[in-house]
This record gives C-alpha cells, sequence and structure tokens, in this order.
C-alpha cells in the first residue's frame, strides 16, 4: 500500500478521500488555488501545496502542476475525486509516465467510456442493451435530421463528448430539431471544445438506474448493487438512494451483470460506474446510458447499504491486489438516501448564489452522514461547482431512511450562503418521492408545489427584535423612526422582507394582523415568542444583513434605505445580479432609452448565462458594471427609470 497519496481535488470530495486515507494511515497530501489556502480539505490533510490562481485551468486542472506537487511531496499515487482531472485520458498517461500511479482506470478504458458513440458501440458489442438511435461518428446535422425519422420522435440529442446535462436537448417534433441542433453544438463546443452530436430515442417515463462495479488488474469484477438518481433538475442529481424502489430482486441481478460486462468491454479496473436508463413502465427494460470512469458523488449511499469503503478499494486495487471480495460477499443490508447541498436559488430557476459561511451547523445523529467540504469562512464564489455538502441517512428500510434525512436536513444550517436546503425538504416530503414514483421529470413538472417564495412572518419580526436586542444607539434621538421618549408611536422597519412595525408587545408585517412577540438573544440563537409559540433560530450579521435560520431554511434580511423605498415607489427599477458570476456582455449605455424586456446585460457563471432585462420602459440612468467584471449575488448592476404603466 502507499504512504503518500495526493489528492487532486477540494471542496466535500476531497474531505472525504482524506478521512480514508487518515484512517489508513497514509500520509494525506492537498493541493489547492489561492481561492482555496484555508479551505477545510487544506486543513485536514497532512501537507498542502499551492497550485496556482483561482481559476481551475491554471489550478486544478493544470496536470504538469499536479504532478509536480506530487513529486515535491514523495506522493507515490494520484486521486482524482470526480470532476477536474478525474476522466482526463491525457493526465492519467501522464501520471504513468511520471512513474505516479492514478488512481482510477487505465487510459485506454477513460478514452472508450468518455466518448459516448465509442463507449455505445463497445458495449453493444459484449451484448448490453443500448437505446436506439444513431451514434455515427462526426455525423452532419442532415445525418441527424434522417436519423430522427428512423429512429422516431421523441429524441434525445446529446454530445459525444463531457457530460452533466450540457449540451443535451429533447425534441419532440421534427420542426422543433434543426434549431435545437444549432444550440446543442453551441453549448457541447463551449462546455468541451467538441461539437460532436448523436441522438437516441427518448425513453417515456425515464428512471436513472446506475450500478456500482468494482474490478481490479487480475480480471476480477464484481458489482455492489445499484443506485436510482432520478430525482434531478436540468439533468444535474439531487437526490441519490440504495438501493432502486423499483427493481426486483431478478432484475438486479441482471442489470448487475450487464454492469460487469460493460467493465470488461473496456478493461476497466477500479471503482466504476455504469448509469442505465429503465422505463418507470417496463422496469425489466434497461438500456445503457454511459459509464462514469470515476468514483461518483453518490457513492456513499452505496458505502452505507454494503459496508464497503469505496476509496480503500480504489487504493488496494490501485496498488496491485486483487479484490478481497466475491460477489457472493456483496449484501444490501438496509436503505440509504443522500440529498446534495448546493449553492444555489431554487426560486430562480436554481441559479448560483455564493457568499461566506457566517454559521454552520452540521447534523449528526443514528443512520446519519454528512460528506462536507464547508467551514465557517468559506468563501463560495462562482469559479467552482456550486455543491457544498452530502447529507446522507441510512435505515432498515426506505421509509425510515427517508424520515432520518428529512430531520436531518432540518437540522443543517447555512447562514451567509443561500442553499437548496428548503427545497430538498419539500422535495423528500413530496407524496410520489415517499411513494417511489421516481422519474427524471418530476421536479420540473412538481417544481411550483415545491419551491415557495414567501418569507414566514418570523423572519422581519425577529430582524426587528433583534435589533431591539442590541446596545442602544449613544444618541436616543437618533433611534428608530417614530420612536421618541414617552409617545406611544410604533417602532417601524421598512426590510427586504417586509414592513414591521413593533408597538409595545404587538407587531405587525406589512400592516397585517398584530402577533404578540418577544425575543431573547442567546449567542448565535434568537429564541423568538410569537402568540405563545417560542422557536429557536441560528442569527448572523453580514454587514448590514442579518441572517435568520431555522429547519433548514435561511433568509437574509437587510433595511431598506429610505430614498431606496421612495424611488421603487415613483417606478425605478434597481436591477441586481441574480447569482455571482462575470459580467459576458453589456448591451446599453448610460442614458439609453430602453423598451420593456429589453436585453440589458448577461451575468454568467459555471458556465451557466443569465441575461438582465429592463422590468419596464424607460431610462438607462445608472449603469454600475461593464463586460468582464467580477459581480457579487444582489450587486447593483443598472438603475432604469420610467413609468412601469407605460
Amino acid at each position: 500500500m502507499f504512504s503518500t497519496v495526493l489528492v487532486a481535488n477540494r471542496g466535500e470530495i476531497a474531505v472525504r478521500v482524506i478521512r480514508t486515507l487518515r484512517e489508513l494511515g497514509i500520509t494525506a497530501v492537498a493541493v489547492c488555488s489561492d481561492a482555496d489556502t484555508t479551505a477545510r480539505h487544506v486543513r485536514e490533510a497532512d501537507v498542502a501545496v499551492r497550485l496556482g490562481p483561482a481559476p481551475a485551468h491554471q489550478s486544478y486542472l493544470d496536470g504538469d502542476r499536479v504532478l509536480a506537487a506530487a513529486r515535491a511531496t514523495g506522493a507515490q499515487a494520484i486521486h482524482p475525486g470526480y470532476g477536474f482531472l478525474a476522466e482526463n485520458a491525457a493526465f492519467a498517461q501522464a501520471c504513468a509516465d511520471a512513474g505516479v500511479v492514478f488512481i482510477g482506470p487505465p487510459p485506454s478504458a477513460i478514452e472508450v467510456m468518455g466518448d459516448k458513440i465509442r463507449a455505445k458501440r463497445a458495449v453493444s458489442a459484449a451484448g448490453v442493451p443500448v437505446v436506439p438511435g444513431r451514434n455515427q461518428p462526426g455525423m452532419s446535422d442532415a445525418d441527424l435530421l434522417a436519423a430522427a425519422e428512423e429512429v422516431g420522435y421523441p429524441v434525445l440529442v446529446k454530445p459525444s463528448a463531457g457530460g452533466g446535462g450540457k449540451g443535451m436537448r429533447l425534441v419532440r417534433a421534427a420542426a422543433a430539431l434543426p434549431e435545437a441542433l444549432v444550440s446543442a453544438r453551441r453549448e457541447a463546443a463551449a462546455s468541451f471544445g467538441d461539437d460532436t452530436l448523436f441522438l437516441e430515442r427518448f425513453v417515456t417515463a425515464p428512471r436513472h438506474v446506475e450500478v456500482q462495479v468494482l474490478a481490479d488488474t487480475h480480471g476480477g469484477v464484481i458489482h455492489l448493487g445499484e443506485r436510482e438518481c432520478s430525482l434531478q433538475r436540468r439533468h444535474q442529481k439531487i437526490v441519490e438512494e440504495a438501493p432502486s424502489p423499483l427493481l426486483d430482486a431478478a432484475t438486479r441481478a441482471r442489470i448487475g451483470e450487464a454492469a460487469c460486462e460493460t467493465a470488461r468491454a473496456c478493461g476497466y479496473t477500479g471503482a466504476g460506474t455504469v448509469e442505465f436508463i429503465v422505463s418507470a413502465e417496463a422496469p425489466e427494460t434497461f438500456f445503457f446510458l454511459e459509464m462514469n470512469t470515476r468514483l461518483q458523488v453518490e457513492h456513499p449511499v452505496t458505502e452505507l447499504v454494503t459496508g464497503i469503503d469505496l476509496v480503500a478499494q480504489q487504493l488496494a486495487v490501485a496498488a496491485g491486489k486483487k479484490l478481497a471480495l466475491s460477489q457472493d460477499d456483496v449484501v444490501l443490508t438496509g436503505h440509504a438516501v443522500e440529498a446534495r447541498v448546493y449553492a444555489e436559488d431554487p426560486a430562480r430557476d436554481f441559479l448560483p448564489t455564493g457568499g461566506t459561511v457566517l454559521l454552520l451547523r452540521e447534523p449528526t445523529g443514528a443512520g446519519v452522514r454528512v460528506d462536507s467540504g464547508l467551514r465557517v469562512g468559506t468563501v463560495v464564489g462562482s469559479t467552482y461547482d456550486p455543491m457544498l455538502a452530502k447529507v446522507v441517512a441510512h435505515g432498515p428500510d426506505r421509509a425510515t431512511a427517508l424520515a432520518r434525512l428529512g430531520a436531518a436536513l432540518g437540522r443543517t444550517t447555512v447562514l451567509g450562503v443561500p442553499t437548496n436546503l428548503g427545497f430538498l425538504r419539500e422535495l423528500l416530503a413530496h407524496p410520489d418521492v415517499r411513494a417511489g414514483r421516481l422519474d427524471t421529470g418530476l421536479v420540473e413538472r412538481e417544481l411550483a408545489t415545491l419551491v415557495h417564495e414567501e418569507v414566514p412572518a418570523a423572519v422581519p419580526i425577529g430582524f426587528a427584535l433583534h435589533a431591539l436586542a442590541q446596545p442602544p444607539p449613544p444618541d436616543p434621538w437618533a433611534a428608530r423612526t417614530g420612536w421618541r421618549i414617552g409617545a406611544p408611536a410604533p417602532l417601524v422597519w421598512q426590510t427586504t422582507a417586509g414592513e414591521v412595525s413593533l408597538l409595545g408587545d404587538q407587531a405587525r408585517v406589512d400592516g397585517g394582523e398584530a402577533v404578540t412577540a418577544a425575543a431573547v438573544l442567546d449567542g448565535d440563537e434568537l429564541v423568538l415568542t410569537m402568540d405563545g409559540r417560542t422557536e429557536r433560530w441560528l442569527c448572523a450579521r453580514d454587514g448590514a444583513r442579518l441572517w435568520l435560520g431555522r429547519g433548514g431554511s435561511a433568509w437574509p434580511v437587510a433595511e431598506l434605505a429610505v430614498d431606496r423605498v421612495r424611488a421603487a415607489a415613483a417606478g425605478d427599477a434597481e436591477l441586481r445580479s441574480p447569482m455571482p458570476g462575470a459580467v459576458i456582455a453589456v448591451h446599453v449605455a448610460q442614458g439609453e432609452q430602453v423598451a420593456a424586456g429589453a436585453a440589458l446585460l448577461v451575468v454568467e457563471a459555471m458556465k451557466m448565462e443569465h441575461t438582465i432585462r429592463a422590468p419596464h420602459a424607460g431610462t438607462v440612468t445608472t449603469l454600475a458594471v461593464r463586460a468582464g467584471q467580477q459581480v457579487a449575488v444582489e450587486e447593483h448592476l443598472a438603475t432604469v427609470e420610467g413609468d412601469p404603466d407605460a
């Protein structure tokens, strides 16, 4: 076994790999960019090496710098985690040439499975069923149009390179295909540097089921059961579980053997995942989708139901050892479910968010596991993937695992960075999720019932009572509007969560019904009592904003300046960035007249573009940014003055 291993990654996966290295007594070497010098994975490693500036291509994606760090620290092997260099055949070959073990499959397997067209041909030759379609290399738009007529609609247009749903288009009718091909090629080229496309028949009521495989260098191949990954948004997984509630024992054995044949077909070694598409209407029928030649984000659910440490298995295989397990040794016990915690706003079409972690509470308890890259002070920006952590729960059955996960998410609090925690709790409580009636379109179909934009009355009231709990201002006449010694006028706050007024022990939000309210500040908790009901809210300040969190959800509240309130009432519109990122285009000039809905600017983060449009006709009186400028979430971009009713 190795004595020193370098982890060529960041965030929660780097922390998770380091955990197993420490348990095995192996020295863990971390690498970091300038943005991550104080990150959790750096602090938990035995040694850390700076790679370079924050952009990934100058740090985590720079294979030469990673290999130099390995040589400098005496690391005999490199664990790539997932993402970055994990599925880079050229880097795997560079490791071999440098005499450093790449903890993953051989470059040839990465190359075959990294090209979806070659992958489908390879597994089809091995007898593994594939979705009907056309996947010849170098197909032109005309070829794809003809193929769609042969395959039949609906069809799924997919890029040969890459993954994560980028460049993928669902086309239901022939008239929509030409435009879909143009946009798919453009996105594939931008994301992967390769605009090669293929298409396949779209499976109705699709469910995403994947199988974990392990293969050694001595010909041994086994599977560790399957995971259900059907709960997705924009083709990105959100919740995963093991085993799948869809499959029976016979189908589980068949799909597991198909996954093993896939691994054999490309000479695979190490831990890998074979993904299948299964129709909910005919679960006994499955089709090969792709193979991920790395450790998956969702590997913890397999570890919890099998009791097998997949990172430890990767290390053993990479060290040349035979698998210590046979297929008969693999027993699935109970059920496990994982939820991914993202820095994103579900109410804004899951746009990335950002900020600094001001307060963090992560759950513990029976059957609960948290894989996290967070710590207080972590700065979440737009440079890297927005996934922050994974909360996982295990139980003797599916209902228990779901209940434990829902409760664990309720005990998770991140203040300072907007997350999807509240959305995850709503999703897990959905009747179809509880019943196991899953498919890849469920989230989009039910989004209106899963996302709630309303702010609880306790938030603005808590903001006001928290302000009163602070030391009084030195000049009593400088206190709240309406406050005078001996006068019964209410104290009034205009906040981003609504107007709140306090008079004695009575509180009103936006002129609504009065409630009895009182609060005590206890460290980082606000003990808030409203109409006889007491709740404990976690709180933290971020400059002028107060963050309040409870039950997994969190809200930032700030007081609106009087002039800003008046400006809004006069019909002006301050346009703010919906996410942290970069301004990649500015379409207007200051002083320009614009129509309602006109495109003003484009903000990009993580290859996701968001166009900022004029809310009404008017004049661009302020243009606060320029193309190429980095912006924070809620940063002022422009102001359009005019009549909203014009």
